[in-house]
């Protein structure tokens, strides 16, 4: 099979030459526009999922051999949510090479983070049918890259983390509140804001209600730690 000029310039930025380039398109495949003649990714998304979980998680014990479960947990949750593969995605630029149904594309399929987390996951599976466990693992560790060293800050929930700081201080737990609801219905912009009882708040900006309002908590936290 002879693949597009976009497709070969994707295999660049992944870092991977597929021997079955089948599998590749298959993991860039939408179930928007499959048919009984052409798979989707979800099967793959399933198994790449796991995948990278056996890879990180033997990551993060090669790194800190001293971490406890408790400490591995977090950690590992935060390298394999679908927000850090749609960033990894984002990285190399998946969204332009999605094959997606015209419905799907017009509502801004190619930025949405869940499709390109799904597809992210799917192209990992891809690489292990094509080549193996080392393949995948080799670029799944190039791809991730420093986010394995550093991932002890982002490992703690920010709404949690929040919470506990205001709690230890006797301060009821701060109240999100939707300042502002803005774009179109099918890509809506949420600004939240993470308010104490004393007015304190900070604000911040996501394409989905969850995502603003840990940014806004992790802003908030932020300051109450730097005028503490």
């Amino acid at each position: 099979m002879k693949l597009s000029r976009d497709m070969l310039a994707f295999q660049d930025r992944l870092g991977y030459r597929f021997a079955s380039p089948e599998l590749l398109l298959r993991a860039l495949t939408h179930p928007s526009v499959s048919s009984p003649t052409r798979q989707d990714n979800q099967r793959l998304e399933f198994l790449g999922d796991r995948v990278l979980g056996l890879v990180m998680a033997t990551a993060l014990l090669e790194h800190d051999k001293q971490a406890t479960e408790g400490q591995l947990a977090p950690r590992f949750n935060a390298l394999v949510r679908k927000e850090t593969c749609a960033d990894v995605a984002r990285q190399i630029d998946i969204g332009a090479v999605l094959k997606l149904g015209r419905s799907e594309m017009l509502s801004g399929g190619r930025r949405k983070q869940a499709l390109l987390g799904d597809a992210m996951e799917a192209v990992i599976a891809a690489i292990y049918k094509d080549a193996g466990f080392e393949a995948a693992q080799s670029v799944i560790l190039r791809l991730w890259g420093k986010r394995i060293g550093t991932v002890e800050d982002d490992a703690r929930d920010p709404k949690t983390a929040l919470q506990e700081f205001v709690q230890a201080r006797r301060q009821p737990p701060p109240a999100y509140v939707l300042v502002a609801r803005t774009g179109p219905d099918h890509e809506p912009i949420f600004t939240i804001a993470a308010r104490l009882e004393d007015g304190t708040e900070e604000q911040a900006t996501a394409g989905s209600k969850r995502l603003a309002e840990q940014a806004a908590a992790k802003a908030l936290l932020a300051k109450l730690e730097q005028e503490t």
